[in-house]
């Protein structure tokens, strides 16, 4: 069985309004990509990394992902175009997790646990249950419709998919000029199922300047715990 990560890291500072790559931000002595794959490199089933990155943070990412497993590709524009670019550099695998290099707080068992999911079910996501009651609202902004929260789950990454099926997914979205903002979408599309399996609610994404300060008592607590 062959495994491989696809870490995607290309994302912009814009919502961080930082100059650099949100990605190369620290929390706490490291930076956010090298938390993110250092989970991975953790897991052992997982044979290879390819990490996603602007071409001008590939320098970079080199330099703080030194390791025999990680190789990096340049990102696209878009997500739905930064995996593309990785899936078409692998000849083979078995099954491809792909996960927000934004999210540098995964722990190994969830992702352990997606990956087993998605031999079980065929393909899988980590995800939480939604905690507030969700509106569905008109362009006007009223309210329309109050789906049942029991139903909901606010999906997060990995998200992990056998890679043959999930890469004629992808060709068929691009074909059909499709963009979607997760992969879960790209493969229901194709008209794949995927078994949610419940993460953590500190696996938060690194979006904007306060995600810092979370994500550092984030880490503070972890430490505390031991």
């Amino acid at each position: 069985m062959s495994n491989i990560a696809l870490i995607l890291g290309a994302g912009s500072g814009t919502r961080m309004k930082s100059e650099k790559s949100k990605m190369l931000l620290e929390l706490m002595g490291k930076t956010v990509i090298e938390r993110s794959v250092q989970a991975f490199l953790e897991v052992p089933e997982v044979d290879e990394i390819i990490v996603a990155g602007r071409e001008q943070d590939i320098d970079i990412y080199k330099e703080l992902l030194d390791d025999e497993k990680v190789t990096f590709v340049i990102g696209g524009a878009t997500r739905q175009q930064s995996v593309q670019n990785a899936v078409e550099t692998i000849d083979e695998a078995d099954y491809l997790l792909i996960h927000d290099g934004a999210r540098p707080f995964i722990k190994v068992k969830d992702i352990r646990a997606a990956l087993q999911a998605a031999k079980e079910y065929g393909a899988a996501a980590v995800g939480v249950p939604v905690k507030d009651t969700i509106k569905v609202i008109d362009k006007d902004n009223f309210v329309v419709n109050t789906p049942d929260r029991a139903t909901l789950v606010a999906v997060q990454t990995p998200q992990v998919f056998p890679f043959e099926a999930y890469k004629a997914a992808l060709e068929k979205a691009m074909q059909d000029n499709k963009e979607f903002t997760d992969d879960c979408g790209i493969y229901e599309y194709s008209g794949g199922k995927i078994k949610m399996v419940e993460g953590e609610y500190t696996n938060i994404k690194i979006t904007t300047p306060d995600d810092i300060a979370v994500g550092e008592n984030i880490l503070l607590q972890q430490i505390r715990r031991g």
